[in-house]
Order: C-alpha cells, then sequence, then structure tokens
C-alpha cells in the first residue's frame, strides 16, 4: 500500500506530475492530495492490474512520436476547384506514412470568427475532403470541431477553403485528430495487439504525460508512428522524433512498470 500526500505531489512538481495521475492497487490518496490535484485540474484514475503472467511480456517498449500541426486532405473534386481542371497535388517531403507527402500546395481556412492562411495539404489525394485542425484552431476559426478518428466525418462541422484560383465550400469534414498509433502487421504482432486496442504511453520529457486510451491502427502500409496534434505536442513538451514509452495496453498497466 502506497500513501500519497500533498507534500510528495508538491515534490513531484519539478519533474512534472503526470495527467492524468492513475493510482495502482492499494495507493490511498489524502484528501489534501485529492483537493492539490483538483486545484490544479489534474483527473485521478485508477487501473486494474492484470496477473504478472499475462502484461509482463517482453514487446518493444518504446514507439517514435509525430506531432502533426494544421493539414488538409483534398478529394480530386476539391483540388481541381482550388487549384485548376487536372492540376496534380506537388511532392514537398515524405511523411511517416509511406506513400504520403507533404504538398507544396496550401489553403487559407476561414471560419465564422476568423481565417488561417498557408494551411499544408498533404497527399495523394483521398475519396474524400478532410481538415484536421486542433481545439486552439477551432477558437481562431470559430469551428467547433469534435474528436474524431480519420475518416469519421459524418456530423462534423465545414467551413470555406481558399486558394488564388478557387473556393470550396466544406460542408463537413472539419476534426480534431483523436491521437492514435500507426503500425504495420509485422509491427502489431510485435507489441502483440491487434487493430482497435489501445496503448498506454508515456512521454519521456520533464513535462510526463501518460496517454491512457490511444487507439492502435494496423495495415501492411503503414509505419510506426504516434500522432498527437499540436495542442497536445506542446502540453507535453515533446517534438517529431521524440520516443514514447508503452507502459501498458487495453487499459491495464504492465505489471513491470512502475511510477
Amino acid at each position: 500500500m502506497s500513501l500519497i500526500t500533498e507534500s510528495a505531489l508538491r515534490a513531484m512538481q519539478k519533474t512534472g506530475i503526470p495527467t492524468p495521475f492513475f493510482l495502482g492497487k492499494g495507493d490511498i490518496l489524502t484528501p489534501a492530495a485529492a483537493d492539490f490535484l483538483r486545484g490544479r485540474g489534474i483527473q485521478v484514475k485508477a487501473f486494474e492490474e492484470q496477473p504478472e503472467e499475462e502484461l509482463a511480456v517482453q514487446t518493444p517498449r518504446e514507439i517514435p512520436l509525430g506531432v502533426s500541426n494544421r493539414h488538409v486532405h483534398l478529394s480530386l473534386e476539391h483540388v481541381e476547384r482550388l487549384f485548376g481542371k487536372g492540376h496534380s497535388l506537388t511532392p514537398m517531403r515524405e511523411l511517416s506514412q509511406p506513400g504520403q507527402f507533404a504538398c507544396e500546395e496550401t489553403v487559407t481556412l476561414v471560419g465564422p470568427k476568423g481565417s488561417i492562411h498557408g494551411v499544408r495539404i498533404l497527399g495523394p489525394a483521398r475519396t474524400q475532403t478532410q481538415v484536421e485542425i486542433s481545439r486552439t484552431d477551432g477558437y481562431v476559426l470559430g469551428v467547433a470541431a469534435p474528436l474524431r478518428m480519420s475518416g469519421d466525418i459524418e456530423g462534423t462541422p465545414g467551413l470555406v477553403m481558399v486558394t488564388g484560383r478557387g473556393t470550396v465550400v466544406l460542408e463537413k469534414g472539419v476534426i480534431v485528430a483523436k491521437r492514435h498509433v500507426h503500425m504495420s502487421v509485422q509491427e502489431a504482432q510485435q507489441f502483440q495487439v491487434q487493430d482497435g486496442d489501445t496503448l498506454i504511453l508515456e512521454t519521456q520529457t520533464d513535462r510526463p504525460i501518460v496517454y491512457p486510451d490511444v487507439i492502435v491502427r494496423v495495415d501492411p502500409r503503414f509505419a510506426l508512428d504516434f500522432h498527437v496534434d499540436l495542442d497536445e505536442g506542446n502540453a507535453a513538451n515533446v517534438k517529431t522524433g521524440d520516443r514514447v514509452k508503452v507502459i501498458g495496453k487495453n487499459g491495464r498497466f504492465y505489471s513491470d512498470y512502475r511510477r
């Protein structure tokens, strides 16, 4: 049993208190410590432990991280409406996922309250247009984008996209992307997970954060990468190329994890 006091939490402030704050089996939070966390907006969660033989497995324990800024995926129809008939997106640099690239082309996003210029388009073109922004971007634009997995755009808001050659009034497709991990089939086998499972990940910076419910997406075309948006990256003081530690899966810590 471990008694967690306010003084212990204050000492943890030097390196950063994980958010949410997890209570292990037998941990007891004093009333003063609970008030301390509540006053700082830090949520307290408890995880059920699994038998050691189930989760003390020899799997890879680190995943590379990518911080994703606001961007747009365009359908072929919208590529032509914004840049002219027959236009093809121009690759500028490759991205972490095979076959995907940042484009030379950019658009201006216009919402009810404001606009954001120079928003990068990612290629290749898709079957439907999707705009991925952060919650902060939503405040600037005046668009209440919901938290969604990529491709899940039914019931989402739209906005206006503008270039020097055309305009698209988008009826739906604006989301805040839910954090997720890309894995190939072979990598999923190494991490002992399946498509749709969740991982518990922990950053390794001076502002440590635990992500308790990171969706695993498995596809033969994918390469190992953990994606967060700019707001989440800034909150944890991480950057593209950093690595996060795998400390559990499907809502339970690995037996050898120690806070």
